[in-house]
């Protein structure tokens, strides 16, 4: 293919991905690759969208966190992976993360146990409490902080005191 044909086809995927939703450099360059965009043509067009200001892994990095977490109910450590899967940087995952503190995270699982007791009541406590706190692990949430709330939110919807005994303490 014709250097300067690549080039513009190069530019108009870059254009059509980031129309649909913000990119990281590295998500561009994969898709570019795969439709048959040779390296350094990539890596080319790429530097002048960077140059553009239209490629910035931080800012995509920090609305991508701000998405997942509030919508998903996604905690700090399913963020970074996201976040890495997509080829942000760790240092600049890591200040994007930041801005999830340990209040908004527990704060986000509290709301997703809550929601999830409601669909529960026919259930046990031992299958209830497994299962939310297998829900908070898929969610990216850590182990303890898990457990805390559950216990602390069946308590709350007044739960049997001897089902949480068996939990792990804080």
């Amino acid at each position: 293919m014709d250097p300067a044909k690549e080039q513009r086809k190069a530019t108009d995927i870059c254009y059509a991905l980031l129309t649909a939703r913000a990119r990281t450099r590295v998500e561009l360059r994969d898709a570019l690759l795969r439709k048959g965009i040779r390296e350094e043509t990539a890596d080319l067009v790429l530097g002048k969208f960077d140059r553009a200001g239209l490629i910035d892994d931080a800012a995509f990095a920090e609305v991508w966190v701000r998405s997942r977490h509030t919508h998903q109910g996604l905690g700090r450590r399913a963020l970074a992976l996201e976040l890495r899967r997509k080829g942000v940087a760790d240092e600049v995952a890591a200040e994007a993360i930041a801005a999830v503190d340990d209040e908004a995270e527990e704060d986000r699982a509290r709301d997703l146990v809550r929601k999830k007791l409601r669909t529960m009541s026919g259930l046990d406590d031992t299958t209830r409490i497994r299962r939310l706190v297998a829900a908070l692990a898929r969610k990216g949430y850590a182990e303890g902080l898990a457990y805390r709330v559950v216990k602390d939110e069946l308590r709350r919807a007044g739960e049997d005191a001897e089902a949480l005994e068996h939990l792990p303490q804080d």
